[in-house]
């Protein structure tokens, strides 16, 4: 027999009830706290200023040496250099008018604040500057400092004056990573938006408006602290750029999505007839649970990276773990506060009414959902392989993915940097936009001889459009020149070009010398760090899997849960990718969206979107299958426990995922292709995951494999730990309602 336990037994114990307990009587300490928190942190950060970095050189690699080398060399080479791109419509940038004036507006650029220096295309060196046809030129604008320390009005300032030349026949555009500062996007609308449909939705979910506020309200606290904390993050490790928007993204769905589990928990209580302050306790004390393990999953998850050992991904990891502690923290004791405090209107006027009139009633699953659940249990082979071939379908873009650098060049359309890359594309060919960097270490006269002999074997090298003159340091010691590809910084040709000058044209020079040269830029920086990525990642998804495989053996002591979970987070995953790709790296509807031209996809993003979304599947996982256990334990009828489980919790699930949906897909107005991608990758896993895998897929294999699900060996049930996500609550009132509920079928009784 399967014993059942009495709520009333066990709702008072526990720590996050006693942490419930707490907060619920000193609720005003409690907002106050977090209030100050917030303040402090926003405050501190505002003092210290941003210090993002965008490293993705890696220590050891090829264009790693290069860069380092370059470094102690040239000290840096100085700050940010951008570029003045001006064509004509029909004539020569050489007419004595054109010419006239875009040297004065050169001159005048030149005679800006933060501005080094300014290389013309008509003086003594810059015939390199000016296209074959003539049409075309361009002007090398460089700071005093790199991107980072560059104001936005300096770039502003650069912008205006280049563009005020422009007209009569002549177009000007700039690009440069500090022009691209003039370019992003003011405010925060993709938050705003995000956070007006999840408003929306939870007020249609709950017809209250107290009660759809507080989950925004916890999530914006929360989230606001880790943004502020992020920012800090920066200045004691390498943080990217994208971070903070990252973490906002994460930190808004998850956040008001736990925010939403609880709430619903303790409208349920208040519908049963519980005080306020109970029912707000036993929220916490059962709900509470499941959102502080689905936290802890996601935690664990983006954690994983640091197994990969690379500083870039280090700084991400901890900022994104940063914002789900802190929206736990806030869901488990800002949240109960505030429940506390709007008391009963967390139920709409109807309800109040209702439940003054006709006293307690038990929440019955009816309605769509529960007709879902018995359509599932009736057509569980036929609907379980219209999920998977739909899964598989999409997860088919994936085995084109291409990792590479996405560059200005696919930006929006009407962008200065996208119209400035295009125009230098077709004035001196695709590859003038990401020369690769040939850095050399001399030691004697032969070093010397032997470079000199290289940049002409480079000239002559399938692949290469031009090689520039060699650049010596003061010392003698160190040399640089620049290898402009035929193709396009993004194309599979010129990594191509990179690995042949590796492997083939560079030992040749260097034979029977000292001489040593190592390829940098851009290119090969990306092509070495996504190279590092995939080389690593068979062991990251499998630590990943591992870990998310081992919490959930250890929640519902099954062998069967754990490996479902495995395969649909796999599922998940790749169907996202085959999204992304199908929208980024092929270009479907990418330009329609704003989101620029086609391009690869970035080497980071694999490792931190399998992170996230490996965190994000196994929340609806533990919310969804913790019903079902229950329901197991109460009755070992495994065909009920996954009825009663899908009926009763498909709505929330839905409504988290509509919410968790529209947050994503709204941070595509944030005008940034990355957060873009992220957006959108997360967007279609979680959509995948909630209406395809978790309300068909899973209750369709769990009725098909019936008790199954629930098998584990005596052996290593007696040795592991036992713990729990959620305490049992009798609902034998539901389970008579449910329609198809039927009684225990033989066989699927395991005891």
């Amino acid at each position: 027999m399967f014993p059942t336990k009495d709520p009333r037994t066990t709702r008072g114990a526990g720590p996050l009830a006693a942490i419930a307990r707490w907060c619920v009587t000193h609720r005003l300490v409690v907002v106050l706290l977090w209030l100050v928190t917030l303040g402090g942190v926003a405050a501190a950060a505002g003092v210290a200023g941003s210090a993002y970095s965008n490293d993705y050189e890696v220590p050891g690699t090829e264009s790693g040496r290069a860069t380092a080398l370059l470094q102690d060399g040239f000290h840096g080479r100085a700050g940010d250099s951008d570029t003045i791109v001006w064509r004509t419509d029909g004539g020569s940038v050489r007419a004595p008018d054109v010419e006239k004036r875009m040297s004065g507006m050169l001159e005048d650029v030149a005679g800006l604040d933060g501005i080094a220096a300014v290389v013309s295309p008509y003086g003594s060196d810059g015939a390199a500057q000016i296209s074959p046809d003539s049409r075309t030129a361009f002007a090398v604008v460089a700071f005093d400092h790199q991107v980072e320390d560059i104001t936005e009005a300096q770039a502003r300032a650069v912008v205006d004056t280049a563009k005020a030349a422009a007209g009569d026949g002549v177009d000007v555009e700039l690009g440069g990573s500090a022009v691209a500062l003039t370019e992003a996007p003011d405010g925060h609308l993709a938050e705003m938006v995000g956070v007006a449909v999840a408003a929306v939705v939870l007020f249609l979910v709950f017809g209250s408006l107290a009660a759809s506020l507080l989950p925004i309200a916890t999530a914006l606290v929360s989230v606001g602290t880790a943004y502020a904390g992020i920012v800090l993050l920066g200045h004691v490790m390498t943080v990217a750029d994208f971070a903070p928007m990252l973490g906002l993204l994460i930190g808004l769905g998850v956040g008001i999505d736990y925010a939403l589990f609880i709430v619903t928990r303790h409208r349920k209580g208040l519908k049963r007839g519980l005080p306020v302050d109970e029912a707000v306790r036993d929220a916490v004390a059962t709900t509470g649970r499941a959102v502080v393990f689905a936290g802890a999953t996601v935690c664990i998850a983006l954690l994983g990276m640091l197994i990969l050992r690379l500083g870039f991904l280090n700084g991400v990891a901890i900022a994104a773990s940063l914002t789900v502690v802190l929206t736990v923290a806030a869901s488990v004791t800002l949240l109960p506060a505030l429940l506390s405090m709007i008391g009963m209107r967390a139920l709409s006027r109807r309800e109040r009414r209702r439940l003054a009139e006709q006293g307690p009633q038990p929440e019955l699953p009816t309605g769509f959902a529960a007709r879902w659940s018995a359509f599932v249990e009736r057509r569980p082979k036929l609907l379980g392989v219209l999920a998977a071939v739909v899964m598989l379908v999409l997860a088919l873009p994936t085995f084109s993915l291409h990792l590479g650098t996405s560059d200005q060049g696919n930006g929006p359309a009407s962008a200065t940097t996208r119209q400035a890359y295009d125009m230098l594309a077709d004035g001196f060919g695709p590859g003038v936009n990401g020369p690769l960097t040939l850095v050399a270490e001399l030691e004697g006269p032969d070093d010397h001889m032997a470079l000199d002999r290289l940049r002409e074997d480079l000239g002559a090298t399938d692949g290469v459009a031009s090689a520039g003159p060699v650049a010596y340091n003061s010392s003698g010691d160190t040399a640089v020149l620049t290898v402009v590809p035929e193709s396009a910084p993004q194309s599979r040709t010129t990594s191509e070009l990179v690995d042949r000058l590796r492997s083939e044209v560079l030992p040749v020079a260097e034979n029977g010398t000292s001489l040593q040269v190592h390829v940098g830029g851009v290119t090969a920086s990306y092509d070495d760090f996504a190279e590092i990525i995939v080389g690593k990642l068979p062991l990251f998804v499998g630590v990943v899997i591992a870990l998310g495989c081992l919490l959930l053996l250890l929640a519902f002591r099954s062998l069967g849960i754990p490996l479902k979970a495995a395969v649909m987070n796999v599922l998940a995953v790749a169907s996202a990718f085959g999204i992304v790709v199908a929208v980024f790296q092929w270009g479907w509807g990418s330009e329609l969206l704003g989101l620029g031209s086609a391009g690869p996809i970035e080497p980071f993003l694999p490792v931190i979107m399998v992170s996230v979304l490996f965190g994000l599947s196994m929340d609806y996982q533990v919310f969804l299958v913790s019903r079902m256990y229950e329901e197991w334990l109460e009755t070992g009828d495994n065909r009920r426990a996954v009825r009663v489980g899908l009926a009763e919790t498909s709505r929330v699930i839905n409504s988290a995922a509509v919410i968790m949906i529209s947050v994503f897909l709204a941070f595509v107005l944030s005008g940034d292709r990355v957060i873009a991608m992220f957006g959108i990758g997360l967007a279609a896993a979680v959509a995948l995951d909630a209406f395809v895998l978790r309300t068909l897929l899973v209750p369709a294999l769990m009725h098909l494999l019936g008790g199954a699900n629930w098998w584990l060996p005596r052996w290593m049930g007696r040795l592991l730990p036992r713990i729990s996500i959620e305490k049992p609550e009798c609902r034998e009132a539901a389970h008579a309602r449910i329609p198809g509920a039927r009684a225990r079928e033989d066989g699927e009784l395991v005891r």
